[in-house]
């Protein structure tokens, strides 16, 4: 005699079946959700790095500057960044920066720094060497930092700290910013080795 079926059983299992794979497929769909939302957390963070990146390297910049403008004669630049924060070299003690900012990429004020051949700091730049995101529509001063492949290449150097229009058309700043009528006297840099990307 063959066994009986019970009635109702496979309507249950297909239900069953149906409520294992909406399930899944809810899971699937929020892990998608996730990790959406954590690309775009990245990007964003990424992009306000970056941005906090351009405003301390001017600020380091305007610093060097002042630094420069406020020297008795001869005017030099400073040989340590920590003479920034106050410069005894005039009756009037001068603060050119609020602190030593650390470099917002990296995380640390391990700053590379752009030498002119007497050895004085004339601009600094981050070590990190990543791509940035941000390619173009620099501040004018920056102007020169459109299309850099790296952040490294992002020089931020005492002689276009505070300029306002765009700069003449000269060989790319980067590659020799102590070269400018600005600065003490034609000049080399010799920026830090760099370190490894972080």
């Amino acid at each position: 005699m063959a066994p009986r079926m019970r009635s109702g059983s496979a309507p249950g299992a297909a239900q069953r079946g149906f409520t294992y794979f909406g399930a899944l497929f809810l899971i699937v769909l929020m892990g998608a959700a996730l990790a959406g939302t954590g690309l775009l957390w990245s990007t964003a963070s990424r992009r306000a790095k970056e941005k906090e990146l351009l405003w301390v390297g001017s600020q380091y910049a305007q610093a060097l500057r002042r630094y420069y403008e406020n020297s008795p004669d001869p005017k030099q630049y400073p040989q340590r960044l920590d003479e920034l924060l106050e410069d005894n070299r005039r009756p009037t003690v001068h603060y050119h920066l609020r602190r030593l900012y650390p470099d917002p990429i990296t995380g640390t004020t391990d700053w590379g720094l752009i030498l002119a051949s007497d050895g004085r700091i004339v601009g600094v730049h981050t070590r990190a060497t990543r791509p940035p995101l941000k390619r173009a529509r620099f501040p004018p001063q920056w102007a020169e930092f459109d299309g850099s492949s790296s952040y490294a290449d992002w020089f931020f150097v005492a002689e276009r700290a505070f300029m306002t229009g765009a700069p003449a058309a000269t060989p790319t700043a980067p590659a020799n910013p102590a070269t400018s009528p600005l600065l003490p006297a034609p000049t080399s840099p010799v920026p830090a080795a760099p370190a490894s990307p972080r």
